[in-house]
């Protein structure tokens, strides 16, 4: 098992490794000045000069890639001195001449807008995606799974098409296109009625009452957001429900006679939830990614609606930071699934 997670773990260190390249190449080609971009337009030589070196913007591409993977490991090399101290946050380990190898948080670079850390920015907006994520998936499994419990007990009912019509119209809508008609119709035209609002984060500052939590801003994306997974959750619990019932074990259930509600949710289900269960583990990170234009639209202030913003202005290290931190909770989530399914079915490992 040890060996299993090891190999799991190396390979998620490779798909990182190989989106670090892509991100670096990719916003590294991208036409812009770095250095103008954080000073202004009128900056002095001097002054763009001082942050090119910086961020070693002087050097040649390979030499900036190597920065850049030295800021992003946790283990770098960095001039032993107070001020990078404190701007990286090392601990020493041993010297190397002027240098020390240190042990460090990955360094995501500083905004280009802002100045400030893009750890910083990412630690206030992941909280609010993250719940929005889960509370989206807390609905689509909430009830995407008695949906499709129902519509498989009554098959080929107008019921069982209903459900299935739903489902259909749920994956087939884009996201940004179901947010805009849902703001509209839920938040502009019956405003009066549900008392939600277009626009809105959970979390504000109010000048009299310090941080407000408005937990209706939250409603209407996480519709929103749930309605894809929702879809495919009761198509999949349908499928798993219409497989079991048509086992030997429950036609010997009915033959003892159980009640129906028996053996629909005491033995039925509790078997057709395994596949039910991966897609939600899929689905919550894919969530956390898929937010960015939901948030957008409804003015959701998370790592979503951030990234957008960063990259209508062109402040690549926030994208940049955005783009591996997602890619980060991908390889993360799908190690500790592959685990999962390895404790619970030895056949997954000699697979």
């Amino acid at each position: 098992m040890l060996s299993y997670a090891i190999k799991k773990f190396l390979y998620g260190l490779a798909v990182l490794a190989g989106v670090i390249v892509v991100v670096f190449f990719l916003f590294n080609i991208l036409p812009g000045d770095p250095a103008r971009m954080t000073m202004g337009q009128r900056s002095d030589v001097q002054s763009l000069e001082a942050v090119r070196k910086e961020f070693g913007l002087d050097k040649s591409k390979p030499e900036q890639f190597l920065l850049y993977v030295n800021d992003l490991s946790v283990i770098g090399v960095y001039e032993n001195s107070a001020a990078a101290q404190e701007k990286y946050g090392y601990v020493k380990l041993f010297g190397v001449g002027k240098d020390v190898v240190a042990l460090k948080w990955p360094y995501l670079r500083r905004s280009y807008q802002t100045k400030r850390n893009v750890t910083t920015i990412l630690a206030e907006t992941v909280p609010n995606t993250f719940i929005l994520a889960l509370t989206s998936m807390l609905f689509a499994t909430a009830v995407g799974v008695p949906l499709g419990v129902v519509s498989a007990v009554h098959c080929d009912t107008w019921i069982d098409k209903a459900a299935n019509s739903f489902a259909i119209l749920g994956i087939s809508a884009p996201s940004f296109f179901a947010a805009i008609i849902i703001a509209w119709v839920f938040g502009f035209v019956l405003s009066d009625y549900t008392g939600l609002n277009m626009s809105g984060s959970l979390f504000s500052y109010d000048p009299f009452e310090g941080e407000v939590t408005t937990w209706k801003n939250l409603w209407l994306p996480m519709f929103t957001l749930g309605l894809r997974p929702l879809a495919v959750i009761v198509q999949l619990t349908r499928s798993a429900m219409l497989d079991v019932l048509g086992q030997d074990y429950i036609r010997t259930a009915r033959a003892k006679g159980l009640g129906r509600h028996a053996i629909i949710y005491k033995h039925a289900l509790k078997n057709a939830l395994n596949p039910v269960i991966t897609a939600i583990s899929g689905w919550f990170a894919s969530l956390l990614a898929g937010s960015f234009f939901v948030e957008y639209v409804f003015g959701y202030n998370g790592l979503g609606r951030t990234t957008v913003a960063a990259l209508e202005m062109s402040d690549f290290p926030v994208v940049m930071g955005s783009i591996l931190f997602i890619a980060f909770i991908f390889v993360l989530v799908n190690i500790l699934v592959d685990i999962i399914y390895a404790l619970v079915d030895p056949r997954v490992k000699l697979a």
